[in-house]
């Protein structure tokens, strides 16, 4: 297991630096002059355009610039945002709080109720999985920003119950303005991960080993515990996983949708008013974020089931 994580860890490290190396590069080979984004479209003086230039190393090989730029990475240092006027880690730090907790909520939900509903409909079938399937296709065909404006249009206008935007002060009513938002990022997704809990559910029902279960007179709950969950675990874990991990790049529009002052809006603005310094910091963000989360499932299939091999086989 040492070896795994050992391994792990290695892959994890050379992805993250692969990816570091595409998110500068993407940025290196936008077209156009850079000096003109960084006056924000301005005519400068031939000095001031030189101090530009000499500040930002724009005169140094891209190799170069990205050896120092990765060199800053490592030791906390995102850069400077032009537009911002501020350290990257600090606007990142500001709004950072604000995304984890409403992924964490959407999290929460896409577990309990989409592994849960999955599970349910795949143990249970009959009316059950009837409801749920009709559910999740209803679900499933919402788009996020048409989500977030009908649960504005119904629980904060016509029933008052939750804020239609903002983030929210203090821990409570940050909870309480992200419910909302939380609903309309994981709705689609919680949809598809019971669609695939169900199914992964329903496949090992028709494995051998539960069919002789099932004829040497074991309980059923013993069967459904101990053959199906067990094995149909792994399939669902990794779907939730991935699902999750691509939450934070979904963000960017319930977080427009609902004014939150999160890593999505704060991208969207910089890509608009191309500030390259926080542009590049969050979507290196973004990437290491998925590697983590996509690490982490793979560790954690392999506990659950220590039969897995290095290549995933039991």
């Amino acid at each position: 297991m040492l070896k795994l994580i050992a391994s792990r860890l290695l892959g994890l490290v050379v992805t993250l630096l692969v990816s570091s190396l595409l998110v500068f590069g993407a940025l290196a080979l936008v077209p156009g002059d850079p000096i003109v984004a960084l006056s924000g479209g301005r005519t400068l003086s031939p000095v001031a355009r030189q101090a530009l230039i000499d500040r930002y190393h724009l005169a140094d090989p891209v190799v170069v610039r990205y050896v120092r730029w990765l060199g800053d990475v490592v030791t906390g240092d995102l850069g400077q945002s032009f537009v911002f006027k501020s350290e990257v880690t600090s606007l990142i730090g500001a709004r950072l709080l604000t995304t984890v907790m409403l992924v964490a909520m959407a999290s929460v939900l896409i577990v309990v109720l989409g592994v849960g509903s999955g599970v349910l409909a795949g143990t249970r079938g009959g009316r059950v999985d009837t409801g749920v399937m009709f559910a999740t296709v209803i679900a499933q065909a919402i788009p996020s920003f048409v989500a977030a404006v009908a649960l504005v249009a119904v629980f904060a206008v016509r029933l008052p119950w939750f804020p239609p935007i903002g983030s929210g002060d203090g821990l409570t009513d940050r909870l309480h303005h992200l419910v909302l938002p939380a609903i309309s990022l994981a709705l689609g997704q919680t949809a598809y991960v019971a669609r695939v809990s169900r199914a992964a559910i329903l496949a090992e029902f028709d494995r051998e080993h539960v069919e002789t279960a099932f004829a040497r007179g074991l309980p059923w709950r013993t069967v459904v515990r101990r053959h199906v969950l067990r094995n149909a675990m792994i399939p669902i874990i990794t779907v939730a996983g991935l699902t999750i991990a691509g939450l934070i790049a979904t963000t960017v529009v319930v977080e427009r949708a609902f004014s939150l002052n999160g890593i999505g809006s704060l991208l969207v603005e910089a890509i608009a008013r191309k500030d390259f310094a926080v542009v590049q910091a969050v979507a290196l963000l973004l990437v290491a974020v998925f590697v983590v989360v996509n690490t982490s499932v793979d560790l954690v299939y392999r506990l659950i089931d220590p039969r897995l091999d290095r290549k995933g086989r039991p």
